[in-house]
C-alpha cells in the first residue's frame, strides 16, 4: 500500500528495497525448459509422422521396421544412455557437495557412455547405408530416419556440450555460471534418456515383436 508521503509500508517495502536478490539462475532454468518444452514438440511431430507412414504400403517395396532393427544392439545403446544419466547423476551429488573433482569425473563418465550409445548409432547407419538403405528410399524410411538421426544428433550436441562443460569447470570451478550450465544439461540429458525410451518402444521394440 502507498503511503501519503509516497513510500510504501513496511510490510510491503521488501520486494522493492535494492538488496532484494533476483534468483539468476532459477530464472535460466526456467528459460531452459521453455526450450525444451519447444523441442518436444518437435518431437511430437517426428513421432507423428513415423506413426503415420509406418505402414507396410509406405515403404514403396523397399525394407520395413523388421530389416531395419538390431535388437541387441538397441538393447545395449539404452544401457548405455541409462548408465550415462545414472553418471551425471554423480555430477549433481558431487555439485552439491562443492567438489570440482567430483563434477569432473562424474562428466567423464557419463560422456563416455553417451559416446558409447553414439557411436553404437552411427554403426547401424552405416551397416544401414551398405545396404543401399537411405531416407530417401521411401516414406517410411524418411520417417524413420528423420526420427531416430534427429535423437542421435541431439545425443552427440549433449556430448559436445559435456566436454565444454568439463574445461569450463576445470578452469573456473563452480561459479555461478557453471552450476546453471550444468543445471540446465543435466536437464538436456535426461530429457534425450525420455525420448530414447519412446524411441526404443515404438521403433526398435515394435520391430522385434
Amino acid at each position: 500500500m502507498i503511503t501519503a508521503s509516497g513510500g510504501t509500508e513496511s510490510g510491503q517495502s521488501g520486494l522493492w528495497e535494492p538488496h532484494y536478490h533476483h534468483d539468476v539462475i532459477a530464472t535460466r532454468t526456467l528459460g531452459f525448459w521453455l526450450y525444451m518444452l519447444s523441442d518436444a514438440m518437435i518431437f511430437a511431430g517426428l513421432f507423428a509422422a513415423y506413426g503415420v507412414l509406418s505402414h507396410t504400403y509406405n515403404a514403396a517395396g523397399g525394407p520395413v521396421l523388421h530389416a531395419l532393427v538390431h535388437p541387441w544392439t538397441a538393447y545395449a545403446e539404452t544401457l548405455s544412455v541409462f548408465a550415462s544419466v545414472l553418471a551425471y547423476g554423480g555430477v549433481m551429488v558431487a555439485l552439491k557437495r562443492g567438489s570440482r573433482a567430483g563434477v569432473l569425473a562424474g562428466l567423464v563418465a557419463a560422456f563416455i557412455l553417451g559416446a558409447v550409445f553414439v557411436g553404437l548409432e552411427v554403426h547401424e547407419f552405416a551397416a544401414l547405408f551398405r545396404m543401399g538403405i537411405y531416407p530417401e528410399g521411401s516414406g517410411y524410411l524418411s520417417a524413420f530416419f528423420a526420427l531416430v538421426m534427429t535423437h542421435g544428433i541431439h545425443m552427440a550436441f549433449g556430448l559436445l556440450w559435456m566436454a565444454t562443460m568439463f574445461f569450463q569447470v576445470a578452469a573456473q570451478g563452480l561459479t555461478d555460471k557453471t552450476v546453471y550450465r550444468l543445471l540446465n544439461l543435466k536437464l538436456f540429458w535426461h530429457f534425450q534418456a525420455i525420448l530414447w525410451v519412446l524411441v526404443y518402444t515404438f521403433v526398435d521394440m515394435r520391430g522385434v515383436l
